[in-house]
């Protein structure tokens, strides 16, 4: 009993030094950027002084960030975060699964192709970045590929295009959202009703009825959030930045996917092969729904991974190109260029936010799992 509490005692003191450290560069310094960005600190001359005039502006950065005239490119630069998000986890995950699957086959020279699919990985987004810049540069790189086999070369603006689809108001940013998670919803109560959780189909018919409603009805009778007419949406310049982001990171999801099929018992593969499966039906009916886990945990790291893309859209499209803009970027152009520091702390904490969503849920996910 001494020789437990004693060795107790010694682990508290050990993991003491570190909870500090953690609490006070992680956990303060967070705090502290909350504090700046309910303040007005940079918004008029002296921001720089040794003792700079700050006084409480409560919500009003936020505000002007999600409603102010001057805020607009703060807006698609979310905007373009939401697509580069999707994207890239999209675009990892179809291709590092295809690539397992490959390398998973037995294929001559496993350990090339692997190493070669990971290689990507072992270097920086700003080597990455200025790589992938010279090969989408307008008058050379992928654009004369076609010259090689007697074509005309491409003009197509890889990190430049003004060229912008799927465009939405910003006026209708709720109504958007609310059909998104009506469509969570459905996807929920589909999943419930296969299940048979009770639990689970009452609380997704009661949200999915709340945002029809919201989206037919209530938003309506709301004021806008824009006072006019502000369009956004998914800008072509952002491919250019999300190809060299897939291609960096499949070999992270492959990674992951060909641990977890090589951890598959090889008795079920053998198995759906007398009942007459085929490999497509292995790998889409039995291989991918076991692999969920891993599935979720890249999702989360892929997630966290595009909202701090800031050194690879500043080596490929620079800081001050608005058409591959990203809430990083934003932020540090608002709070070293521009010094105002309350706002820059405001973007800066609507980056957390967007990331707790992600982790947050795969917390509590991790945590239930545990526990059950």
């Amino acid at each position: 009993m001494i020789d437990r509490r004693k060795n107790t005692f010694i682990s508290v003191l050990i993991l003491i030094p570190s909870i500090l450290l953690v609490g006070l560069f992680i956990y303060g310094f967070i705090g502290n950027t909350i504090v700046v960005s309910l303040s007005d600190w940079g918004h008029r001359l002296g921001g720089l002084a040794f003792d700079p005039e700050k006084n409480f502006a409560g919500l009003e950065n936020y505000r002007q960030l999600f409603s102010g005239f001057v805020h607009g490119r703060f807006r698609q630069d979310l905007v373009n975060a939401v697509f580069y998000s999707i994207l890239l986890m999209a675009g990892t995950l179809f291709f590092g699964f295809l690539f397992a699957v490959l390398l998973d086959r037995k294929v001559r020279a496993e350990g090339f192709f692997r190493t070669l699919f990971l290689y990507p990985m072992a270097l920086s987004f700003i080597v990455t970045g200025t790589i992938w810049r010279w090969l989408f540069a307008p008058s050379g790189g992928v654009n004369i590929i076609p010259t090689f086999f007697g074509g005309t070369a491409g003009t197509f603006l890889w990190i430049s295009s003004r060229a912008t689809i799927l465009q939405f108001n910003w006026q209708d940013l709720f109504q958007v959202l609310s059909i998104i998670l009506a469509f969570v919803f459905l996807t929920l109560l589909i999943r419930s009703l296969r299940t048979g959780s009770p639990k689970g189909r009452t609380f997704s018919i009661v949200m999915l009825l709340i945002t029809l409603l919201y989206a037919s009805v209530i938003h309506r009778l709301l004021p806008p959030i824009l006072p006019f007419e502000e369009m956004h949406g998914f800008n072509l310049a952002t491919l250019g930045i999300c190809i060299a982001s897939i291609w960096q990171y499949s070999g992270y999801a492959m990674a992951l996917y060909l641990a977890g099929l090589r951890a598959l018992p090889e008795s079920i593969r053998e198995s759906a092969q007398l009942d007459g499966a085929n490999e497509f039906i292995y790998y889409m009916r039995i291989a991918i729904p076991n692999l969920k886990p891993i599935t979720l945990s890249a999702v989360i790291v892929l997630a966290h991974i595009s909202l701090k893309m800031f050194d690879l859209i500043y080596a490929m499209a620079g800081a001050d190109n608005a058409n591959t803009g990203h809430p990083s970027i934003n932020m540090y152009l608002t709070t070293f260029r521009a010094n105002n520091f309350a706002s820059g702390a405001a973007m800066a904490v609507v980056l957390f936010l967007l990331a707790a969503l992600f982790i947050i849920p795969y917390l509590i996910h991790t945590h239930r799992e545990r526990r059950g």
